[in-house]
């Protein structure tokens, strides 16, 4: 059995994941492609992730290629969580993924409209008519965000009462639902934000502004087998349990998904982990490097088991619904973290002694960081701030 131990695993990560020195990306779509998807519930991960891993470019570089070229599209994909593919990957991660992220939505939509008291005695068939209103309405329109939508037409404009008497009541109108049907049944975009690059207020439009031939053009269990061999050659070796997490499948899912693609079974440093069969080679040893990479990157987050890189660090970087913020990296493992002060200036942490070369190589590195943001100020609204964000703010 082909052995894999923590130092080798460490330099796949930093070659296959375009950080390690000369691996570097000429444009976003290799980024992309290079990790399968990126993590984009926080805005701004999308870009600081992307032009980490290039050799050039700047936030317009990304923004480009996202609203301009349409190269790259957001979609509501693996473990119900926005991400920005490219557009061959796409089709692949929508019937992979996303269908079965559409399905569940919708019964929990319909659950929603009764528990509202909205769509009488045929909940279903309102549903259907909201969708095509709002399919119809952004045809028309081009662009729009969910409030001029809710303002164009009565079934968007519904509002819902959402746990009604509880202290946690919530009102929405039923366009924001309505959205997030059609953006995970391939039907809608998250397209330019109405504010800076690292608003999450979207306008959306009809997916076939992004793709003209739409998302169908893969069935779905062929596609989850692609996603699963396109994630090990960008994640493995690895364990099921790290696949089954990534892509939000069920364990039933998964084996089924593993049985098709034959895997070669790998020793982990004694965990039981698998491989793809034509991909045991060792990659070539790359030289140490150093990273400043943003919160949710898809580099900490591709992995369920995440020891062998972060060692002790999770309590202080990850928050208690496991997302992660600002990470340091040298060499293949997190080292420490990294956040903005109250002037706006990169403040690095080491939790760990990582040597001088290290800390030399990560002062650069945010100096780099700190032109690109060009006095943007970066804010955790996503998830709970590391100890280092909780320090600086207080």
């Amino acid at each position: 059995m082909r052995r894999f131990g923590v130092a080798e695993r460490r330099s796949r990560l930093g070659v296959r994941h375009r950080l390690a020195p000369g691996t570097a990306a000429g444009d976003p779509i290799e980024v992309a492609r290079s990790l399968v998807a990126v993590h984009s519930t926080d805005p701004s991960s999308v870009y600081l992730s992307t032009l980490a891993r290039m050799t050039d470019g700047d936030l317009g570089t990304v923004e480009r290629a996202l609203y301009d070229d349409r190269t790259l599209i957001r979609l509501l994909a693996m473990r119900r969580t926005v991400f920005v593919t490219s557009l061959d990957i796409a089709p692949v991660i929508q019937a992979a993924c996303s269908r079965g992220v559409a399905a569940r939505e919708r019964r929990k939509m319909i659950g929603m409209l009764v528990e509202a008291g909205v769509g009488g005695t045929d909940p279903e068939a309102w549903l259907d008519a909201a969708e095509a209103a709002g399919v119809r309405e952004l045809a028309a329109r081009g662009e729009a965000t969910a409030a001029e939508l809710a303002a164009a037409d009565p079934y968007l404009g519904t509002e819902l009462v959402l746990s009604k008497g509880k202290k946690y009541e919530g009102r929405q109108n039923v366009s924001s639902r309505v959205l997030l049907l059609l953006a995970a049944q391939g039907r809608a975009v998250r397209g330019r934000p109405r504010g800076s690059w690292a608003s999450h207020q979207y306008r959306w439009s009809p997916l076939e502004l992004w793709c003209p031939d739409g998302l169908d053009g893969w069935a779905t269990e062929a596609a989850e087998v692609e996603l699963a061999r396109r994630w090990l050659h960008a994640y493995g070796p690895a364990t099921a349990d790290d696949l089954r997490w990534w892509t939000g499948w069920t364990k039933t899912q998964t084996k089924r998904v593993l049985t098709e693609l034959k895997p070669a079974e790998v020793d982990l440093d004694g965990v039981d982990g698998i491989a793809l069969a034509d991909d045991l080679e060792p990659v070539p040893e790359a030289e140490p490097w150093a990273a400043l990479l943003p919160a949710l990157d898809s580099t900490p987050m591709g992995w369920q088991h995440r020891e062998w890189f972060l060692g002790d660090h999770g309590p202080r970087l990850f928050d208690r619904m496991g997302n992660v913020g600002p990470t340091l990296w040298w060499d293949g493992r997190i080292v420490g973290g990294w956040a903005q002060d109250a002037a706006g200036e990169i403040v690095c942490r080491f939790l760990e002694d990582a040597g001088s070369d290290a800390v030399a190589a990560v002062e650069a590195a945010a100096a780099r960081r700190t032109v690109l943001l060009g006095g943007a100020r970066l804010a955790a609204r996503t998830r709970g701030k590391t100890w280092l964000e909780e320090e600086l703010a207080g």
